[in-house]
């Protein structure tokens, strides 16, 4: 089988095509400016890239001349769309409504809308990708995987907010989580990597420009770090993260700014760039860091150590680890802030191996010490075949 997997976003879109039984990805690209100028970025074959400037004035336009690019042009890699057989996509929020993938359909794109009001950003470019692949390859089984789903496991004392409980009742204001995709393949990987099959503690540390922790207990969520949208939890690339509700009160009055202009800056102008004052790309941070600026040393310092504060009270949530997982383009990628935020975790017996935490590798990996209570593991995640494997998996079960 051959899946087509689509993330939709406001002004890009992402895809893949790959076959889950064997792994194998035969395309995979990014259109870019859609609605202005627009530029698709196509990789295929072994290491073969195609970059094309073609205007995009929808995202209809750009799934078309994604499809295009397929079967026609130098980037061709299938004889024909009746290749495909079946869609997958990446659905942000499915609210409490959706605790696992679904086939799309009418209910299901009604039910999403209706959720809209929860991320409205992500959302509507989702449903957006649904109904224009419906149109494009009539017939064609389409699937929705939710990045909240994983998480709908959490036990209610871990996702309930203690506001009035009616704010619950009539409008759903709770803590959802999100990467769960991520979270979910990373777990399992981490699952079978270890000697222990049951009863089995592991916390994931997904970070990206988009970070969140999550504790995960036999397989299933009981926490994760991120809440009713994904400001909430860890210091990102420009998310406040964890931000006292008297704060932004103040700066709200100080400013005298509007809700929207106080979660514009919360969203857009905070986190790693708003500390550093340089970036948002952690990379360049930590060159900012090395060269003696003090407020990349600051923002670098703020991040590990939010992150070390949810692995501590993750091992209280969860009674104990046995895996600390680093994942997303800053967990597999920076050997310094995995250092900087197990170090001083010797109390908990989670002792990092430098030569080991130093060697780059792209394959799951273990950098703990012999002596390590828990194994300290480094998984690069793989959330296209999370999408692609549901979207087989349910396509297989309703044939």
């Amino acid at each position: 089988m051959l899946v087509f997997i689509l993330n939709a976003g406001s002004s890009s879109l992402k895809y893949q095509l790959m076959n889950p039984v064997s792994k194998e990805v035969l395309a995979t690209g990014l259109c870019e400016r859609i609605g202005l100028d627009g530029i698709l970025k196509h990789e295929f074959g072994e290491g073969q890239k195609l970059t094309l400037e073609v205007p995009m004035p929808t995202h209809k336009e750009a799934i078309e001349l994604v499809l295009k690019t397929l079967v026609e042009s130098e980037g061709k890699v299938i004889n024909s769309i009746d290749d495909i057989d079946a869609i997958g996509h990446r659905a942000v929020h499915g609210g409490e409504e959706f605790a696992s993938s679904v086939m799309v359909t009418p209910k299901v794109i009604e039910t999403m809308k209706k959720l809209i009001p929860l991320a409205p950003l992500h959302n509507p470019a989702n449903i957006m990708g649904m109904e224009i692949c419906q149109d494009l390859m009539p017939g064609k089984p389409n699937v929705a995987v939710f990045d909240t789903a994983f998480h709908q496991t959490m036990p209610d004392y871990a996702y309930m907010y203690a506001l009035p409980y009616e704010q619950y009742t009539k409008h759903g204001i709770r803590k959802y989580g999100f990467h769960g995709t991520s979270h979910y393949f990373v777990s399992n990987e981490a699952k079978g990597m270890l000697d222990k099959k049951h009863n089995t503690r592991v916390i994931v540390c997904h970070l990206g420009n988009g970070s969140s922790v999550s504790a995960v207990l036999n397989g299933k969520c009981i926490d994760t770090s991120m809440g009713l949208t994904p400001v909430q939890g860890l210091m990102m690339g420009t998310r406040a993260g964890d931000v006292g509700a008297g704060a932004i009160s103040y700066m709200m009055s100080q400013e005298n700014l509007t809700i929207d202009q106080a979660l514009d800056i919360m969203n857009k102008k905070s986190g790693i760039l708003g500390i550093s004052g340089k970036s948002s790309d952690l990379r360049e941070v930590l060159q900012g860091m090395q060269d003696g600026d003090d407020r990349c040393r600051l923002a670098v310092q703020m991040v590990a150590y939010n992150i070390k504060k949810y692995v501590g009270a993750y091992v209280a949530a969860l009674d104990g680890v046995d895996a600390l997982c680093f994942t997303g383009g800053i967990g597999e990628n920076s050997s310094l802030i995995r250092e900087i935020v197990c170090a001083g975790l010797d109390g908990m017996r989670l002792i990092i191996d430098p030569t080991k935490n130093n060697k780059r590798s792209s394959k799951a990996r273990d950098i703990a010490t012999n002596s390590s209570a828990a194994r300290i593991f480094v998984i690069p995640t793989n959330e296209e075949f999370v999408i692609a494997n549901d979207t087989y998996k349910i396509v297989s079960e309703s044939k």
